[in-house]
């Protein structure tokens, strides 16, 4: 099984506007109040960043009242969708964007900083680049299997003793290796295709491979589910051709026997058409090519997983009683039959809530291209590093900004006043504080190309969590200071259209 999308959710802002006397305002926006969704391995806005430990205590909240917009007039802090927010230097009264100095800034897109480890349990190996991890779940499995098969093996081979325990976690770690196969054949796939793979994860009920973007057309979807369940059905076939020559009665023979078997049973669990599985890719892509739209076949895929979810929990524990899946005539007992109900509940559990979680990583990824870096950007000055927190407020008052970038003498950016340190300053003290003392140094990590939207624009916030950053233009110069509150606003808010 593989899953598209990377992981997290966006934080959930509750800090009220605080409220200032007459004056001249810090060039801020107000905060979000509302809960985040809940989106699951899905792009997220960035993290906060720690609030001013220099503050003074008893001061006003983190966020300040913001000036009016200095052409509309409004003072709610949105910016209209296809909206530039010009830069600093700008007319009052214009929405031409110009950009603030025009010598002496680094050239071209920022670079990215190194994506860190995405962790999930043990760390062992990389195989084609991608980390693969073992979840914790999976010691508790393999030692379910190993005293499950270790009592098939006591009626097969009861010479074997209490070495057969041996034999059976040989074949846990046996068959987790052809998961593991079956999880490559989703990532080499991917790579093939261009898709950047996050990890992958064995776990209680098999494997995971992170595929952080979706296929581009229907057709790669579809190969990128099947070449999972195949190579499991390959893996069954090589199995069944090694058990010709070996004795059947013998721990080769019931060794092989037991993978081939565990191997078709992952394929055709796998080919079954609903979501999470690789069967309800398939069945989305079918859907999205008939269509024409990949969101069709989600919601297809997602409600034939949830049916299916229904279907496991109710006709697993009667198949089993009635003997359909194996077990001769023997008598079953109350044990047997609350475990087959338990394991039930949790497939089915597990089906449910990965098809839930697909419909919303589809709606997620519908709305992100409208996060765009340009349009949430706010108009900012350049200040000196000895210009008076006052002064800057005043020459951002009147120029109708919202931000404020230190500069030195040439014009080149070295830091970002940050919204939270203005607010911490009571009035009649700003006159002698200096810009410098209440501004976050630039690192490359905090310079973001006005190009960026939807999920690349993301991944370079989420990779330097920061509360402010620079944006420039491909030329190097400024264009503006985005908020990362109010990258959060316009995220909730896109989750919150209807799809």
């Amino acid at each position: 099984m593989d899953v598209s999308g990377g992981s997290g959710q966006p934080r959930s802002g509750n800090d009220e506007p605080a409220e200032h006397p007459a004056g001249p305002t810090a060039p801020t926006t107000g905060t979000t109040d509302h809960p985040g969704p809940e989106p699951h391995d899905a792009p997220t806005p960035p993290p906060p960043a720690d609030r001013d430990p220099g503050r003074d205590p008893g001061t006003a909240e983190d966020t300040p009242t913001e000036p009016p917009h200095p052409t509309t007039g409004r003072d709610d802090g949105d910016t209209d969708a296809g909206e530039e927010a010009p830069a600093a230097g700008t007319r009052t009264g214009s929405r031409e964007h110009r950009t603030l100095a025009h010598s002496g800034i680094a050239k071209g897109e920022p670079p990215r900083p190194p994506a860190k480890e995405p962790g999930g349990g043990l760390l062992m190996g990389r195989p084609f680049g991608v980390p693969v991890y073992v979840a914790p779940s999976w010691f508790l499995v393999a030692a379910l299997i190993t005293w499950v098969f270790g009592g098939q093996l006591d009626r097969v081979l009861p010479e074997l003793g209490a070495a057969r325990y041996l034999v059976s976690l040989f074949f846990a770690v046996a068959f987790y290796a052809s998961v593991l196969v079956h999880e490559l054949a989703h990532t080499v796939a991917a790579i093939r295709f261009k898709l950047p793979v996050r990890r992958i994860q064995l776990q209680f009920f098999g494997g995971v491979s992170e595929i952080e973007k979706e296929a581009e057309t229907p057709g790669r979807e579809f190969v990128l589910a099947f070449v999972g369940p195949l190579l499991s059905l390959v893996l069954a076939g090589i199995f069944y051709l090694a058990m010709k020559p070996v004795q059947p009665d013998t721990v080769p023979g019931v060794l092989l026997a037991g993978l081939m078997i565990s191997n078709l049973i992952v394929a055709a669990f796998n080919l079954l058409p609903g979501l999470p599985l690789d069967g309800g890719r398939m069945l989305r892509a079918v859907v999205w090519k008939i269509t024409g739209r990949p969101m069709s076949g989600t919601v297809a895929a997602a409600w034939v997983g949830r049916a299916l979810a229904i279907s496991v929990l109710v006709g697993l524990p009667l198949l089993n009683q009635s003997g359909a899946l194996g077990g001769g005539g023997e008598e079953i007992s109350g044990m047997d039959t609350v475990t087959d109900a338990l394991l039930a509940a949790i497939l089915a559990g597990i089906i449910w809530t990965g098809a839930g979680n697909s419909l919303r990583m589809a709606r997620l990824r519908e709305h992100l291209p409208e996060l765009r870096a340009r349009t949430l950007t706010r108009r900012a000055v350049p200040v000196e590093t000895d210009t008076p927190l006052s002064e800057a407020l005043r020459r951002a008052n009147a120029a109708g900004a919202r931000a404020l970038v230190v500069v030195d003498s040439e014009g080149h950016p070295l830091s970002l006043v940050r919204e939270a340190a203005i607010v911490g300053v009571p009035e009649h003290r700003r006159p002698w504080v200096a810009v410098s003392g209440l501004a976050q140094e630039l690192t490359d990590g905090m310079r973001v190309s006005a190009e960026l939207s939807g999920e690349e624009l993301l991944d370079v916030l989420r990779a330097t969590p920061a509360t402010e950053y620079l944006v420039v233009e491909e030329s190097g110069e400024i264009y503006g200071v985005l908020s990362a509150a109010d990258v959060e606003r316009a995220f909730v808010k896109a989750m919150a259209r209807p799809s």
